[in-house]
């Protein structure tokens, strides 16, 4: 608009050269290129000039418009024509730019609300000598300032991550929330870094999406990625609700993409959450099985093994069954799952011989507190297979949880669970669950007690 209103001050001005000498063309030509409608007016509030997207937006061509006094009748409705022409032309006087709304007419009868903004044209002298005024539709000044207030707010406020990511796959963009997210202290520090620097694990999955979209466009549905960031807490697991929008340029006449907007929630605790319940189902329906099939058995020792096996299904690799000796003072291998393959729970050969457990061992542990007792190795693997020799378990074991058999008031033993390294380590629902599945195997053991088997 500065070019424009340097223009129009010449063109104004005391000194005006000839109308059709070569310098008015190039002002019409000029004036003529430019996206805004454009008008001037003279100190006595004559139309001077007339731009072709003026004439787009009102109808009225600069043959028609050029040399009529102000708007009234014809431009503007009558009864409001002093007061636009009155605050357009104060604009001659006023320091800077003026901004009004006007509800102009077309020159079909039409009216068509605009914003304009308009400033004051000096002479050669400094007096007052026009006005020039810039105009557009309000609904497309709107449109525009929607866009940059969107923008502005996904990238300061938003509750959510927003990246912008360049065809190269490195950021070019990145809001407050995504920069917090990807364990960065400032929003430039992510920008035109490898994904592979910001994220630890499960960049394959996300530049597989990134390169899906540049090529394909964007998926019809949210992608749930697992990925594993680095915070000011270490390194964590996180599920980020994943879309993706494929950018191309507006002002290319043939697409030209420009990157892939991913914009990501962290939905970690609800998808734990979710797999919890998924869990606790899943575990609940194994004891009403384990239940009906042990009540199926006439041998105790098979309902309790026929238990274990129902228990150990997506919870653990391996079960062990010790029993107590009638005095209660030593424990006495009676079950166990095959030791090195996976295989169904059953009697151990040659069942009698007092195991000897050392003191502080886990399964004497969870006699003494009558509870549970979990345990992790933590060493490496030559470490894992003595940790777990120790303890009389096999030497693939990495965690265990080891849980007392109660009925009636009596110890009746206990039985251990073992993870391998692929698995995590037993948390407090496990133990819980390994305390009802403990319920289970000791009311069939006791049955068997009772009956003298």
């Amino acid at each position: 608009m500065s070019a424009s209103k340097s223009e129009t001050t010449s063109a104004l001005g005391p000194d005006e050269p000839e109308r059709d000498g070569p310098g008015s063309d190039l002002l019409a030509a000029l004036l003529d290129g430019m996206d805004a409608a454009l008008c001037a007016f003279d100190a006595d509030g004559v139309v001077t000039h007339w731009n072709r997207e003026a004439e787009r937006i009102l109808g009225w061509s600069p043959e028609e418009a050029v040399g009529r006094r102000g708007f009234a009748g014809w431009a503007v409705r009558t009864a409001d024509a002093d007061d636009v022409q009155g605050r357009l032309m104060a604009a001659m006087t006023a320091p800077g730019r003026q901004v009004h709304e006007f509800a102009l007419l077309r020159k079909d009868g039409g009216r068509v609300l605009v914003r304009t903004q308009s400033a004051g044209v000096r002479g050669a002298d400094g007096r007052p000598a026009g006005v020039y005024c810039a105009f557009s539709e309000v609904h497309a000044q709107i449109d525009l300032e929607r866009s940059i207030a969107l923008s502005e707010a996904l990238f300061e406020d938003a509750s959510w991550g927003v990246v912008l990511v360049d065809v190269d796959l490195r950021p070019a963009v990145v809001n407050r929330h995504a920069a917090r997210m990807l364990g960065s202290a400032a929003r430039t520090t992510a920008l035109g870094r490898p994904l592979g620097e910001l994220i630890v694990q499960g960049v394959e999955e996300v530049e597989g999406a990134l390169h899906h979209v540049l090529a394909d466009g964007a998926p019809g549905a949210l992608v749930e990625l697992w990925l594993t960031v680095r915070t000011e807490e270490g390194e964590r697991r996180r599920c980020w609700r994943s879309g993706f929008l494929r950018l191309a340029s507006p002002l290319a006449e043939e697409p030209v993409p420009l990157g892939v907007g991913w914009l990501f929630q962290d939905v970690t605790e609800a998808k734990l959450a979710e797999q919890e319940a998924d869990r606790l189902r899943f575990r609940f329906s194994q004891l009403h099985r384990a239940a009906r099939a042990a009540a199926e058995c006439e041998d105790p020792m098979e309902a309790a093994t026929t238990q274990l096996d129902f228990a150990l299904a997506g919870f653990a690799d391996h079960a062990l069954l010790d029993v107590a000796t009638e005095d209660g003072a030593r424990l006495v291998r009676a079950a166990a799952t095959p030791s090195g393959a996976p295989g169904p729970v059953a009697r151990v050969a040659g069942a009698g011989i007092p195991l000897r457990y050392p003191q502080g061992h886990p399964a004497l542990q969870a006699m003494d507190r009558v509870g549970s007792v979990r345990t992790s190795t933590g060493g490496g693997p030559g470490r894992t297979e003595s940790w777990a020799a120790e303890r009389q378990w096999p030497r693939d074991a990495v965690h265990a949880l080891s849980t007392v058999l109660r009925s009636r008031g009596r110890t009746l033993g206990v039985v251990t669970f073992l993870r391998w390294a692929n698995r995590p380590r037993f948390e407090r629902p496990d133990a819980e669950y390994a305390e009802s599945v403990a319920t289970q195997v000791a009311s069939a053991l006791d049955l068997g007690r009772v009956r003298g088997e």
